[in-house]
């Protein structure tokens, strides 16, 4: 096939031979494609049109079935002296002869055309024009390889040669016209650009409809794999159904290109969601692809919109394609009158049809002293787990309900307007929260959109020593290590080998086109309630795309489903910023206890934990903060419009007024102000020291207090009275509060911080004391808030 590369504006997009279905009549050849083809036809039908009368008769002869009488079978003249093949262009064309006898049947060529004698010039040239499309189609048959597309040119072919006998019209004979599902895909592209971006400014708006014809443009020009071809690399696919698309869109769009004697029809008009979510992953890969490779030979005005808008604008078009309740291809949706309809013209060249990803999901079963993932039903060789991990999960019941039970705060917002405020954003007309050109996107989100659409898949795998291993798996592990010994080059390879095939590791795998680009490599200790993280690396040529949080994500939602709610691992210091994202830090929530002696302790690297909540489905977190925040934006452009209210002026001061309560000023409670509390201050002297000496009791027990029972001793650390000027301790404090020395509140809190604030400044943040003084405080203030000494 033609490169596709430089193709004009309003051509149509061809793309490589071998990966899509060749042209008509064009397979294979040098320089061919869907605009030479059609091009070179069209010539030849304006030659053919062009002769004169008795030329056109000897063409039409060719197809007409003799008319002699005695009931001759001939289906076709054919000349005693037929054109040398190929014909030559010198050759000087001899006069038709009506008396020239046919090589078959022996009757004259007038014989054959006695029913044209009275036949006009238009309705002979359209004759004509199916004749040559006969002729092309006759050579796609003889030409085209896969047996699918041989079937339907060789049918068209018998359609038009019956057409032409019977001086017909070509009519497809089918059980279903067009259109073949509604809204189509042209519909459905408007509909989005109407969800999504009809609250932009007129200038965003017109990019945004330019998006949308490129795009709109690649669909009609884009070519189909065959379903062979589908088939090899997508296994679990509706496969008839996209037989049946593709032989339509042979029919209907591809193959009337070419042969204009057969009506032609967009394929964004005819199809609908069903065919769009066939080609939309892969179609999106290589126009982006193809965009960064030509980028030097794009136009100036189109490469920001191309390189940049682009993008963005097919992974928000992708996310409402692949979702299941997206409005925008309802029914019922209605296109505002001023969002209008889009044209469509070419802006990019189009790109050949690679290779979508399939997708599978694995695991949750786990057995700790199994390797690999088992199935519970079947526990056999290292396998795949059969849950998915990319499965909900579902809260619990106890923890759904007191959640429901939890009493209300002054200042919460009404639920009734929560609701209310969810049903304007799940409403296809409410103003979406991003525009295409300024959204910041989650880290994960691109790779949770993969995962949905099949691209890449997610893993739990282990080695076993006494179970017969599994080839595929066995294939992985080999990948994992050679990942993590490529990223990871100051870790030994035979160390990485060793926990990697180890039975009691196991690696979360990251698999993308049936190879490993990622993982990792983690031991669960369930006695100890924690699980050492030992390696964590995706391949260079796919990092900055979300695998990396999206990893740590199902890691997360697999340890909650197996009730360990604890990571910990040693993080050089490139790893210690990926971990802080992923909610790692150096205040470690695990007793030491539990994990000395059991995890690995790795030389100049930090450790870090993180504590998990399994009320928080960690896959689809960005979600729902994105939700959380198109709520509040929502809540905040309605206070605004409450505030906004103008209330007349102060006069009572004119009238020698000299202060009024600040309550009383016009609007001030509308704008959600209340007047300042700080706290409640004990009268009583008994009362409040009742109440500080149950606070000092309960932080005084506290697991993390021992460090601070009793003042510093010079001996256990030298120079400490030389940093620290005013030392503080919790006996120290026992002694002021029995000699009533607190006779407020702000006293009694000005030594407990002081103790806090002495041990952060003598000690370095990766101390034990250090992260005691930290968890201590958090601990008191809310002890001081329970008492309710100061505002919650």
């Amino acid at each position: 096939m033609a490169d596709s590369a430089g193709i004009q504006q309003g051509s149509p997009a061809i793309g490589a031979a071998g990966l899509v279905p060749a042209a008509p009549g064009a397979a294979g050849t040098e320089g061919s494609g869907a605009a030479g083809g059609s091009a070179r036809i069209a010539v030849k039908k304006a030659q053919l049109r062009s002769s004169p009368r008795p030329k056109k008769l000897e063409k039409l002869g060719v197809y007409s079935s003799c008319k002699a009488e005695g009931a001759c079978k001939c289906n076709g003249w054919k000349s005693q002296n037929p054109p040398p093949t190929p014909p030559r262009t010198d050759q000087q064309s001899n006069a038709v002869n009506l008396q020239e006898p046919c090589r078959s049947c022996s009757h004259t060529l007038g014989d054959h055309v006695t029913h044209l004698e009275n036949v006009s010039e238009d309705e002979m040239n359209r004759l004509l024009g199916i004749v040559l499309d006969v002729e092309y189609l006759y050579t796609c048959v003889h030409k085209e390889e896969d047996a699918d597309t041989k079937q339907v040119y060789f049918s068209l072919f018998k359609l038009l040669r019956k057409s032409i006998l019977q001086m017909g019209k070509p009519t497809l004979e089918a059980q279903e016209s067009p259109p073949f599902e509604k809204p189509s895909i042209e519909q459905g592209v408007n509909n989005f650009v109407q969800y999504k971006f009809s609250h932009l400014p007129c200038k965003e708006r017109q990019t945004i409809m330019e998006l949308a014809k490129m795009f709109l443009n690649q669909i009609n020009y884009w070519q189909l794999e065959t379903p062979s071809q589908r088939r090899q690399r997508v296994t679990n696919d509706d496969a008839a159904g996209y037989k049946a698309n593709y032989t339509r869109w042979l029919c209907y769009c591809n193959v009337p290109q070419f042969c204009d004697s057969l009506p032609r029809y967009e394929t964004a008009q005819i199809f609908g969601r069903t065919l769009l979510r066939s080609v939309f992953t892969v179609m999106r890969k290589q126009l982006l692809e193809q965009a960064r490779q030509e980028k030097d030979k794009l136009p100036p005005e189109k490469r920001t919109l191309i390189l940049t808008h682009f993008p963005k604008f097919l992974s928000m078009l992708e996310e409402e394609v692949y979702s299941h309740n997206s409005p925008i291809w309802s029914h019922e949706f209605l296109v505002a009158a001023s969002g209008g309809q889009i044209p469509i013209h070419t802006v990019v060249p189009g790109l050949p049809v690679t290779r979508p990803l399939h997708y599978s999901t694995s695991p949750a079963s786990m057995e700790p002293a199994s390797c690999g993932s088992v199935s519970p039903a079947r526990k056999a060789a290292p396998v795949l787990e059969t849950n998915p991990v990319g499965e909900k999960r579902k809260l619990s019941e106890p923890l759904y309900h007191e959640e429901n039970k939890r009493p209300r705060v002054v200042g919460d917002i009404p639920m009734e307007l929560i609701t209310e405020v969810m049903a304007t954003i799940t409403d296809p007309a409410a103003i979406p929260e991003t525009s295409l050109l300024t959204a910041h996107s989650a880290r994960d989100e691109a790779a949770r959109i993969e995962e949905r659409r099949g691209v890449i898949e997610f893993h739990v795998i282990g080695n076993s020593l006494n179970q017969k291993p599994n080839k595929r798996i066995l294939m992985w592990l080999v990948g994992l290590q050679n990942v993590f010994s490529h990223q990871l080059p100051r870790m030994p390879k035979e160390y990485i080998t060793r926990l990697v095939f180890d039975p009691k590791h196991k690696t979360l795998s990251l698999i993308k086109d049936g190879r490993v680009i990622g993982g990792i490599c983690f031991r669960m200790f369930p006695s100890q309630g924690f699980t050492e993280i030992v390696f964590c690396a995706v391949t260079s040529n796919e990092q900055v795309k979300g695998y990396g949080t999206h990893l740590m994500n199902h890691l997360k939602e697999y340890h909650i489903k197996h009730e360990i709610l604890n990571f910990l691992t040693y993080a050089d210091e490139y790893a210690i910023g990926y971990f802080k994202k992923q909610g790692f830090s150096k205040d470690i929530k695990v007793p030491k206890a539990k994990y000395v002696g059991y995890i690995k302790d790795y030389e100049g690297a930090t450790l870090m934990g993180c504590e998990l909540n399994p009320s928080i489905p960690y896959t689809e977190f960005s979600v729902i903060i994105k939700k959380q925040k198109e709520i509040i934006k929502k809540l905040i452009e309605r206070k605004q419009a409450q505030i906004r209210k103008v209330y007349p002026g102060l006069s009572c001061f004119k009238e020698g007024v000299r202060q009024i309560p600040i309550e009383s000023i016009p609007g001030i409670r509308e704008t959600g102000w209340k007047p300042l509390s700080k706290g409640k201050e004990l009268r009583d002297p008994d009362q409040l020291y009742s109440a500080l000496k149950t606070i000092l009791q309960h932080v005084k027990s506290h697991p993390n207090a021992w460090p601070f029972m009793e003042p510093v001793k010079k001996t256990d650390a030298p120079g400490y009275y030389q940093v620290i000027r005013f030392p503080m301790d919790l006996k120290t404090m026992s002694e002021r509060l029995k000699s009533r020395y607190y006779t407020t509140r702000k006293l009694f809190m000005a030594d407990m911080q002081r103790i806090f604030t002495n041990c952060r400044e003598y000690n370095p943040p990766e101390s034990e004391y250090y992260k005691c003084a930290n968890l201590l405080e958090k601990f008191f203030y809310t002890k001081i808030k329970e008492a309710g000494l100061i505002e919650k």
